[in-house]
């Protein structure tokens, strides 16, 4: 077989494999959160897959919210779980109530030197809607899933697994130190957490009660 022949075959086979893979969605890895970044407050990018093998807790926050008390909430859970591989991950947002109005500088001063947490707070993004941020869009993609579908208000909690899956949601009134969500936490450390076959009714209800409260 001279090489021109061997070569049309190997080229003939690299195209037929390429048209396969195309056609039924080979070589196409399922995303994780460790596709995205976020910004830190000092203004340089943070590639989440640093985050790799851990598990992660997911929060929007809003500094004017009637759930900012669970600042310290999310703290105290940071300083619990994180030898056994947790990370809290804040992520200010001004898209409900216009409640965390403030600059670059300001949130880093109320985030950092007022209130020293020791869970990374991220620059403010979009968590909704057209101008969401890729790894909300990402979080919230799936609307037939139980963790899936428009954030409804601040302080919505999603917790990753160690593969970067997104594997739980909690809605604003979920206190962070609430059974539920400490179980859930102890079970996705412990890698033996299942997730629920249906979505919770009252992923509603948050908005509802800081409605009512204003």
């Amino acid at each position: 077989m001279d090489l021109t022949t061997n070569f049309r075959k190997i080229l003939l086979f690299t195209i037929t494999a390429a048209l396969v893979g195309t056609s039924f969605g080979a070589g196409k890895p399922e995303r994780t959160v460790y596709d995205y970044s976020l910004v830190g407050l000092d203004g340089r990018e943070v590639l989440l897959s640093a985050y790799k093998g851990k598990v992660l807790v997911i929060v929007n926050l809003a500094s004017q919210s009637i759930f900012h008390e669970q600042n310290a909430m999310l703290e105290e859970l940071q300083k619990t779980y994180q030898d056994q591989g947790l990370v809290v991950l804040g992520i200010p947002s001004n898209d409900f109530g216009a409640q965390e109005p403030g600059t670059d500088a300001e949130l880093q001063k109320i985030y950092g030197k007022d209130q020293h947490f020791i869970f990374p707070v991220f620059a403010r993004v979009s968590v909704r809607g057209k101008d969401a941020a890729p790894l909300y869009a990402f979080l919230t993609a799936d609307k037939k899933a139980v963790t899936g579908g428009d954030v409804h208000w601040s302080y919505t909690k999603f917790v990753i697994d160690r593969t970067g899956k997104v594997v739980a949601r909690f809605e604003p009134h979920i206190l962070p130190n609430a059974p539920e969500v400490r179980v859930t936490i102890e079970d996705v450390l412990a890698g033996k957490f299942k997730p629920p076959a249906h979505k919770p009714d009252d992923d509603k209800e948050a908005g509802a009660q800081e409605h009512r409260a204003r």
